[in-house]
């Protein structure tokens, strides 16, 4: 497999997103060549415009010596401090003068942190949950895992926002009516396995129209969900069984572990967004490849345009 064809489903990604109007993303605290270049990268493939929100100086020594020229992007000077890169680049998205936020060199935690405060105007009523957009080589279309980042041991309450705000990214890449296998250990429910109880219960909420947008099942293995002939092994009878588009896991550890077993032993590329709050959080990290970091953008500015249009519904 050439690295075209490894990346495809990733460039039908990025081509879709250049075709709409191009947004702004505030770059929190860009202070190494790691984020510099993730920002850069994406406004020259014309994806989006930057903002980059931090102290001054230390953006343009860290772009001197990575040799990226950012004469032509707007810099919105603060304290040296991240926390007030972080706050500043929240106001920004508040204030409406950027449409998505993208971490920068400091820990998620604090930019996290500036988006859930309530007077920061980002919260939704929905839980913030974290997504990757996976190429996994091997399947034919691009899968999510939620969530591997933000929620550590979430309850089957914020486990219904994981779940829509899953379903709703589909909706914005273009799944109209998406797969979501809800992951447990076995197919089966047991009561002494806690996550095939909250599987089998999401399933029902779903058909009550507490999630909404999606085709749900679970408990499912992961075999059960991502192979056809593993569930016919199993007898398993399901619109979603074998062809999943979402895999919900049922806590970080797990997600974890399956996002980067899929990216180191499957070849797979890991494009991460938060979604949740008022606009969609850019997480790129500094092992990312550019496909994947382009991958990322492209990904919060579909979302972005999704909300966009959803807005303009509701006030016609």
């Amino acid at each position: 497999m050439t690295v075209s064809q490894r990346h495809a489903k990733y460039e039908r990604l990025i081509e879709r997103a250049r075709a709409l109007e191009v947004a702004t993303a505030a770059v929190a605290f860009p202070c190494d060549e790691s984020s510099l270049r993730a920002a850069h990268e994406a406004q020259q493939s014309k994806l989006l415009h930057a903002i980059l929100v931090g102290p001054a100086k230390r953006i343009a020594e860290a772009a001197r010596k990575a040799k990226i020229d950012i004469s032509g992007m707007e810099v919105v000077d603060t304290e040296d401090d991240e926390a007030a890169a972080a706050t500043q680049a929240v106001r920004l998205a508040t204030e409406g003068r950027a449409q998505m936020l993208m971490k920068g060199s400091l820990h998620t935690d604090q930019l996290m942190g500036a988006v859930v405060k309530r007077e920061a105007g980002l919260r939704t009523r929905r839980r913030i949950s974290h997504c990757f957009v996976m190429d996994v080589p091997a399947i034919d279309r691009v899968v999510i895992v939620t969530d591997a980042a933000i929620n550590i041991f979430p309850t089957l309450e914020e486990k219904v926002d994981i779940v829509q705000n899953a379903i709703d990214l589909c909706h914005a890449l273009g799944r109209e009516e998406p797969l979501v296998a809800i992951l447990s250990a076995m197919e089966t429910v047991n009561p002494k396995v806690a996550s095939t109880i909250e599987a089998a219960a999401l399933c029902k909420m779903a058909d009550r129209g507490q999630i909404t947008g999606g085709i749900l099942d679970g408990p499912l293995a992961l075999d059960n969900a991502i192979d056809l002939a593993a569930a016919r092994l199993k007898k398993i009878h399901s619109p979603v069984a074998g062809k999943a588009d979402v895999l919900v896991v049922p806590d970080l550890e797990a997600g974890n572990m399956l996002a980067k077993s899929l990216s180191f032993m499957a070849q797979a590329d890991a494009a991460g967004i938060v979604l949740g709050a008022r606009v969609p959080i850019i997480l790129t990290s500094r092992a990312d490849s550019v496909q994947t970091r382009l991958a990322s953008c492209a990904v919060a500015c579909l979302v972005a345009a999704a909300r966009r249009r959803d807005v303009l519904k509701a006030v016609a």
